[in-house]
């Protein structure tokens, strides 16, 4: 899907066609989309298959004139195996024209246009637009951070009724997505620094600020949240086990407690001469007394806290 945004004192509008210094927003680009890229805007094909790697690292790039800079930015998947995840976000600019390519629908870049027209963001410049966009996916990994504690939260709650894999493989799960969130995140910080370093103009010193603030806050909270995960995780690791040692514990006492009745009636049971054969209550004798043994060794094991 393409969009043309054009700048103006309300923020980033839409526009029919494309003008001079607008951007042209694409995701999910279809073949005619790709061709229009590639033949009528002469974007080297190069930064196109770069941004389509899923697993594309953050990085700046400049060939003939072109730049070519790929941040990471969080993604909600439909995918309940992993619900969270990054993607790459390609930026392409040089002289008027300014590109960004996402082979993904995500929410961050509607909710920036929208931010944009609510705050009257004007946009000054190439990099300028950036920097924004990287301060908008910081503030996006904030957002899908509290969600992913929200479901810590709720599996942490169902795992203090009854531990079973579902809520296992949700922390799990969990753990996987905050993995990638650090890794973008430390991705796009060494970014960032690379373009403060580039000076090939004057940066907004209070962006660079905004920028700079949220992305160690985004990397700080990714980094408590993954800490609490593993702690959380080792913890009931311990709970299982634990459970699994009272389980063994209490199936051997049983297994000692029927041996006795066992052991009885195989001695009495041999063809061996002994008090009881011609006793009329022999059975019952024999029945009484291995009940009692076992009854004294179940409270025994009781006192002992086998049970």
């Amino acid at each position: 899907m393409r969009t043309y945004f054009k700048n103006n004192h309300s923020g980033l509008v839409v526009s029919e066609q494309w003008e001079q210094n607008s951007w042209i927003s694409i995701e999910n680009p279809t073949t005619a989309e790709r061709q229009f890229l590639l033949e009528n805007l002469q974007i080297p094909e190069s930064f196109y298959n770069d941004i389509e790697d899923i697993d594309e690292r953050p990085r700046i790039e400049v060939e003939n004139g072109w730049y070519l800079i790929i941040l990471r930015i969080p993604y909600k998947n439909t995918d309940l195996k992993l619900p969270f995840t990054t993607v790459p976000l390609g930026v392409v600019f040089k002289d008027d024209i300014f590109v960004s390519i996402c082979f993904y629908e995500t929410e961050m870049l509607h909710d920036f246009v929208f931010y944009t027209q609510r705050k009257n963001v004007t946009i000054k410049n190439n990099f300028d637009l950036v920097l924004k966009l990287l301060l908008s996916s910081s503030v996006w990994f904030l957002k899908y951070l509290k969600q992913v504690n929200q479901r810590i939260k709720l599996a942490e709650d169902n795992l203090e009724k009854s531990i079973k894999n579902e809520e296992l493989q949700t922390l799990l799960r969990l753990e996987k997505c905050l993995v990638y969130f650090i890794t973008s995140i430390k991705g796009n910080n060494v970014l960032f620094e690379r373009i403060k370093n580039l000076r090939t103009e004057q940066f907004d010193m209070d962006l660079i600020e905004d920028v700079d603030i949220e992305l160690k806050q985004a990397q700080e909270m990714s980094k408590i949240y993954s800490d609490i995960l593993s702690g959380m995780m080792d913890a009931y690791a311990s709970v299982i086990s634990n459970n699994l040692n009272v389980v063994m514990k209490r199936l051997t006492s049983i297994s000692i407690i029927l041996m006795i009745p066992t052991v009885i009636a195989s001695l009495y049971g041999m063809n061996v001469p002994n008090s009881l054969e011609k006793n009329p209550n022999g059975l019952w004798i024999i029945v009484i007394i291995s009940a009692v043994l076992s009854i004294t060794g179940v409270l025994l094991f009781k006192k002992k806290n086998f049970f």
